[in-house]
């Protein structure tokens, strides 16, 4: 059993799963449409898809875009229809809208159009006329498939667990971290295999260990790479120094090669400066925070960005000691990172994989 605080429980809803197929995962885990979830994900309308194609209706224009370079797909009104930026291979779809809420946390929603997904590779200037990326669109544009979104949402307070056939519970209400022995704190380094439980090699053959009193817990980093790498399969390295991919603390990441940076670090260490424009920003990007003086120069916590909220602020959704998990609610800190509040105050650069 994993060590840490009873986390409130939701009483359970009908809602409209999100979950199919993925390439990786086992017929097993295509059954969860089954399961009863908290009230996170629910479509409530559809976009103007034909014969779930994939293909809108109308005509279509690419366009390309500076700061940063990216290719857009507009639609015969205008409408933005996806996203793809040069060097990064998440790309923005627009799709059903969605509600994502965490009630057992917040009274914080977010209506969302927005999808985003994994592309099999970088994009780059032309990329459209590329037969991978035809048929990664025809697939993917209108799926309802379960998106990066979709699988952040499954370890919020009250997520239920999902086990493959395996038994490897890959899914469900995840902790922060076990206490420390001073009962007050929270121990961090708690990646994405101590939560599953099970020891993992990654792509440069070094194999780590799961600990077994870090069962079911993701830091701020672990969330993150859980997300956009175990279940997304975007590549890991195995720390900050072995392997390719997605580093494993969340300086590593911030400091990285990997993807674009939308928004630099800027000003002078330790604490540099919080950025004057966040408009660059779009859903699926990675956001920074500088949060302790103990850690010298390094980035503290690392966030996924859900885009606007209900009241029109920009929000994220994290795994925090706070709350003692992932989650879009407010104990420690309001999850914006506009206005004044604690970790809009500490938001200093974002990056998009």
């Amino acid at each position: 059993m994993p060590l840490k605080k009873k986390r409130p429980v939701l009483h359970a809803v009908t809602v409209l799963a999100l979950l199919g197929a993925s390439g990786y995962l086992t017929v097993e885990l295509r059954k969860d449409e089954q399961d009863r979830t908290p009230a996170t994900q629910a479509v409530i309308d559809e976009p103007n898809l034909e014969n779930g194609t994939g293909q809108q209706s109308g005509k279509q224009t690419w366009e390309r875009l500076k700061n940063p370079a990216r290719t857009i797909l507009r639609g015969d009104n205008g409408q933005i229809l996806a996203t793809f930026t040069d060097h990064a291979r998440t790309a923005t779809l627009r799709g059903p809208s969605r509600t994502f809420s965490e009630p057992a946390s917040t009274k914080t929603k977010v209506i969302t159009e927005d999808w985003v997904r994994l592309m099999p590779e970088p994009w780059a200037e032309g990329a459209e006329k590329k037969q991978w990326f035809k048929d990664w669109f025809k697939e993917n544009y209108g799926s309802k498939k379960e998106d990066i979104f979709a699988i952040a949402f499954q370890y919020v307070a009250g997520a239920p667990v999902k086990k493959d056939a395996q038994g490897i519970p890959y899914a469900g209400d995840a902790v922060f971290g076990p206490f420390k022995p001073d009962g007050v704190d929270r121990l961090e380094q708690n990646d994405f295999y101590d939560y599953l439980g099970i020891s993992y090699t990654f792509r440069d053959g070094t194999t780590l260990a799961a600990r077994k009193e870090r069962y079911r817990a993701l830091d701020c980093s672990g969330f993150i790479r859980m997300v956009m790498g175990y279940r997304s399969r975007y590549p890991l390295m195995a720390s900050n120094t072995l392997g390719d991919g997605l580093p494993r603390t969340a300086n590593g990441m911030a400091r990285s090669k990997v993807g674009v940076d939308v928004i630099k670090i800027q000003g002078p260490g330790p604490w540099y400066t919080r950025p004057t424009n966040i408009d660059l920003l779009q859903p699926g990007d990675l956001l920074f925070f500088k949060m302790d003086h103990r850690t010298g120069d390094h980035m503290d916590h690392v966030a996924l960005y859900l885009g606007l909220d209900t009241d029109g602020h920009r929000v994220f959704v994290s795994s925090r000691k706070e709350q003692n998990g992932p989650t879009i609610g407010d104990n420690g800190g309001v999850s914006r990172i506009d206005g004044n509040g604690f970790y809009a105050g500490l938001f200093r650069s974002a990056k998009r994989l």
